[in-house]
């Protein structure tokens, strides 16, 4: 019933971009308040690098990411896009697809993990030379 599903990962050169896609099913696209994209890297902790409110489509950056990564969405798709250009080394992480689908993240706190109840079963990104 509820489902995210993420794609797109890979190794990338310093400089390089990388397109990463989240499938989510109809069940939770139609659910979703808002619908964000984490990352983890070994021995740190999740965090948020991109968000979306679904209902006004404002979208939502931390400032290590801000004017580098854009999130999209394609409503007949039920998908959701991270654009990633100018990637660094410190962007090495596990990228994960989430979604809030109680309606529990506001503006002020969008980045917050435990908001978000379902997450896919991410993507590997590694930048490096």
């Amino acid at each position: 019933q509820g489902q995210l599903v993420e794609s797109g990962g890979g190794s990338v050169q310093p400089g390089g971009s990388l397109t990463l896609s989240c499938a989510a099913s109809g069940y939770i696209y139609s659910k979703s308040y808002m619908m964000g994209w984490f990352r983890q890297a070994p021995g740190k902790e999740r965090e948020a690098v991109a968000g979306i409110f679904f209902r006004v489509g404002l979208t939502y950056y931390p400032d290590s990411v801000k004017g580098r990564f854009t999130i999209t969405r394609d409503n007949s798709k039920n998908m959701v896009y991270l654009q990633m250009n100018s990637l660094q080394s410190e962007d090495t992480a596990m990228y994960y697809c989430a979604a809030d689908t109680r309606g529990s993240v506001s503006f002020r706190d969008w980045s917050r993990v435990s908001h978000y109840d379902t997450w896919g079963q991410g993507t590997q990104v590694t930048v490096s030379s």
